[in-house]
């Protein structure tokens, strides 16, 4: 049974940096890309970034390019989206997704994480 379960969240005035995490189980980590989705408060579900199974090439959604850097660690079966230079806007709750970015919305997902960046 695939598990996901995110951690990391929380209140960060803008320009602040948070580090969210996605420990994964129930399935062999290492052999899919995994992706980070995120839906705020009225709006339906964003993606916003993705990685191949070994790590290397995320891409990102044009709004948080340059300041969102996705990663993992298949050793610890640890999913990563490290942010920077938070604004309001990036005020969601963020979800880790089995699967590449085409299954943003379909792929198996965690309870999520609430970031919220106000003053």
């Amino acid at each position: 049974q695939v598990q996901l379960v995110e951690s990391g969240g929380g209140l960060v005035q803008p320009g602040g940096s948070l580090r969210l995490s996605c420990a994964a189980s129930g399935f062999i980590f290492s052999s899919d890309a995994m992706t980070w989705a995120r839906q705020a408060p009225g709006k339906g579900l964003e993606w916003v970034s993705s990685i191949n199974n070994i790590g290397i090439g995320g891409i990102y959604t044009d709004s948080v390019k340059g300041r969102f850097t996705i990663s993992r660690d298949n050793a610890k079966n640890t999913l990563y989206l490290q942010m920077n230079s938070l604004t309001p806007e990036d005020t969601a709750m963020y979800y880790c997704v089995k699967g590449a970015k085409q299954y943003y919305t379909t792929g198996p997902r965690g309870q999520g994480t609430q970031v919220t960046v106000s003053s």
